[in-house]
């Protein structure tokens, strides 16, 4: 059955998580052992926004630590709660979004993986957010967000892919660039994923995305007007240097004031 949707941006739909999955199984991505090291005996609460399936959320449920997650696509909260239940854990999962996400309890730490803050694409909303972190967390406690430098913008190259699902199936992601405005540092792109089966095309969604990114300096002011002091910046994941020019990815860590 062939479906077309356009109504939401970064939504990440049925299909969209079907490919994130097996795009990104647990552990692929470098950033998980670098937060589970820095967690490791962690002991008081963590909140990870936009947890998507899972592929972080539950290396840290395995590793004995308390987490919680929020996203705003019930596609991924769904796969996310297979996934933790088939290890039998059954974690606080809860359909918010970032602008509006709301908690009882306060956070010993709010953990932001590599890529998901890009999402906010406002300025205004960005800036928000980061206050309702601070409001989330407990005295003395930290926020670790992971961000995509500034020169993600100057890559206009087209996103072509392609995978083989548990089924035979062939999934396939065209991304291409619609828009970049470097006054607002923020680009969009239109994604069409695919299903083909025995050579004929079964299903096909189309998402809109769009994605702000960040200067080093830029976001740092950012933390600290949000009420957030002691602002450290790891470069690529290597915890013995700070940010360098050719890094794909720099983790700020802060403390709430």
């Amino acid at each position: 059955m062939l479906s077309n949707s356009t109504t939401a941006t970064n939504h990440y739909g049925a299909l969209a998580a079907e490919i994130y999955d097996i795009d990104k199984p647990f552990g692929a991505l470098s950033d998980t052992r670098f937060h589970l090291e820095r967690f490791s005996g962690f002991e008081r609460p963590i909140l990870e926004p936009a947890c998507g399936s899972g592929r972080t959320l539950v290396p840290f449920l395995e590793a004995g630590l308390d987490i919680t997650g929020f996203d705003q696509s019930p596609e991924m909260l769904e796969r996310c709660r297979a996934r933790c239940a088939e290890r039998g854990f059954s974690p606080d999962l809860g359909q918010q979004r970032f602008e509006d996400f709301r908690y009882p309890r306060k956070f010993g730490a709010i953990l932001v993986p590599v890529g998901t803050f890009t999402l906010i694409d406002d300025l205004a909303v960005a800036r928000a957010v980061l206050r309702r972190f601070r409001d989330h967390l407990e005295p003395g406690g930290v926020v670790v967000l992971d961000m995509q430098p500034l020169k993600f913008l100057a890559d206009t190259r087209d996103d072509r892919r392609r995978w083989i699902a548990p089924n035979g199936d062939l999934l396939t992601v065209e991304g291409v660039r619609t828009n970049t405005d470097w006054l607002t540092q923020r680009r969009e792109a239109m994604l069409r994923y695919e299903r083909w089966r025995d050579n004929r095309l079964i299903e096909t969604h189309m998402e809109p995305m769009a994605q702000r990114y960040w200067g080093l300096e830029e976001f740092r002011l950012f933390l600290e007007a949000a009420g957030f002091v002691g602002v450290t910046v790891t470069g690529g994941y290597d915890r013995s240097r700070g940010p360098r020019q050719a890094d794909h990815v720099w983790t700020f860590e802060a403390v709430r004031a």
